[in-house]
């Protein structure tokens, strides 16, 4: 049975017209692969679309099985236009429905507020140019009076199943737009009613204004001095936009070999040849790596790295150097564990940096605002009766059945464990949904 739509589609991301002809007014993304063992956002931009959604909807149950309709893959071509995203759901019984989600577009006022602070804060163009939305973008833009992510009550459903509120169509069409979101916040701008190249464009001129001194005089005209010039922030941000410089020379194809020690000299006393050939290696794969990081696109804007105190950077070295078993046992020396324990914290270091090996150690009692947080999550996670038998201590949940954790983490994100040898080890990425982590455990039992 369906309700007989049949809307166009495209490949994703191509641009088409709007009824006024204005380009690059509607995207048609292609239908998504289902989401099997991921979680839907893990943008902070996208997290917040989808608590738009689940603190509007009335109905929880209308909410887990939408979620599970996108999860399966059971959302078609999304269309984003200003002020609508629309897309053909199918149901459990093969039906099909045309859902559409409202979202208000922001008026003529909103966008000349929002393209002036834009234009004042260099980093707001280079992060979206890189596909991001840092808070402090959000965070100026409400402060010129401009709210771009919606709230409570912003996301407005319509549906051919005649809901008068969210119902699984239209909420899997809103968990699916988080997974664009995700990739590309210039989908949140054109549902608030411009695509990007007519942001773009009208940055560009807005720039170009101010480099010919239409805008607020520089500290040089002010003193009467006659020069003008373009502030270098300024410049910056129009890297993506005006002609570009010249590109820096390429990086090489991989790093450079470490020099062989091995020589017919004795080395010095105390002196490790092996050790140095490995610290050698590694620094030249730390060098190139860092290279190709300063010359990624938007290196500047992104915070610097924390540093590793020299416990955490010996674990670091043994999970990125392999090195044979003597340093190995240098290396757990110079962690702070023994042999054994330094398996498990290299794992998690392969699993997530710094940030697992916290988790590997570190057991912790959440507040009561963050353990309601994580049981709500972990309550809304699975369907009605799949949820596990679990067993919390801490910010660890045990599935006592099926010899698998989850460790839940000071940012939120769950991290699975599974016991091997009596002892837990790491088992995986983490995940904002605790479903999905413990699914990825399983999968890497198998």
């Amino acid at each position: 049975m369906s309700d007989g739509y049949d809307g166009d589609r495209y490949d994703d991301g191509t641009y088409g017209d709007d009824e006024g002809g204005a380009p690059g007014q509607e995207r048609t993304f292609a239908p998504l692969p289902p989401a099997h063992g991921r979680g839907f956002a893990g943008s902070w931009w996208g997290q917040a679309w989808l608590k738009a959604l689940e603190d509007t909807a009335l109905d929880n149950q209308h909410l887990k099985k939408g979620r599970r309709f996108a999860r399966e893959g059971r959302v078609g071509a999304v269309t984003v236009r200003p002020g609508r995203i629309t897309a053909v759901v199918r149901d459990g019984d093969s039906s099909t429905y045309r859902s559409d989600v409202l979202l208000q577009e922001l008026d003529e006022a909103d966008w000349e507020r929002f393209l002036a602070m834009a234009v004042e804060r260099s980093g707001h163009i280079a992060a979206l140019l890189d596909r991001e939305m840092p808070p402090h973008l959000v965070e100026d833009a409400a402060a010129a009076g401009v709210e771009l992510l919606p709230g409570i009550g912003d996301l407005d459903p319509e549906c051919t199943c005649e809901a008068w509120d969210h119902c699984p169509h239209t909420a899997a069409l809103c968990y699916q737009v988080a997974r664009l979101l995700d990739q590309d916040p210039f989908v949140l701008l054109l549902m608030r009613g411009r695509g990007e190249r007519r942001i773009l464009d009208e940055l560009q001129i807005r720039i170009a204004a101010r480099a010919e001194g239409h805008g607020e005089p520089g500290p040089a005209a002010a003193d009467g001095g006659g020069v003008r010039g373009v502030r270098a922030d300024e410049a910056f941000a129009a890297r993506d936009i005006l002609p570009p410089l010249p590109a820096p020379p390429p990086l090489p194809a991989e790093p450079g070999a470490a020099p062989s020690l091995d020589t017919e000299t004795e080395p010095r006393p105390g002196v490790d040849p092996a050790a140095l050939e490995v610290l050698a290696t590694d620094g030249a794969a730390r060098a190139h790596r860092m290279l190709a990081e300063a010359l990624r696109a938007g290196h500047g804007e992104q915070p610097p790295t924390a540093g590793l105190t020299p416990e955490q950077d010996a674990v670091r070295l043994a999970a990125e150097a392999r090195p044979e078993p003597r340093i190995m046992a240098r290396l757990a020396t110079g962690s702070g564990r023994r042999r054994a324990e330094l398996d498990a914290a290299v794992r998690a270091w392969q699993h997530g940096g710094a940030a697992a090996l916290a988790v590997l150690d570190e057991e912790w009692t959440p507040d009561p605002e963050s353990l309601a947080r994580a049981r709500a999550r972990l309550a809304g996670a699975w369907e009605e009766g799949e949820q596990p038998r679990l067993r919390s201590a801490g910010n660890r949940w045990t599935a006592v059945d099926e010899g698998v954790q989850l460790r839940y983490g000071p940012d939120g994100r769950w991290w699975p464990y599974r016991k091997e040898g009596g002892r837990w080890m790491p088992a995986g990425p983490a995940d904002d949904d605790p479903a999905a982590a413990l699914g990825g455990s399983a999968a890497s039992d198998g």
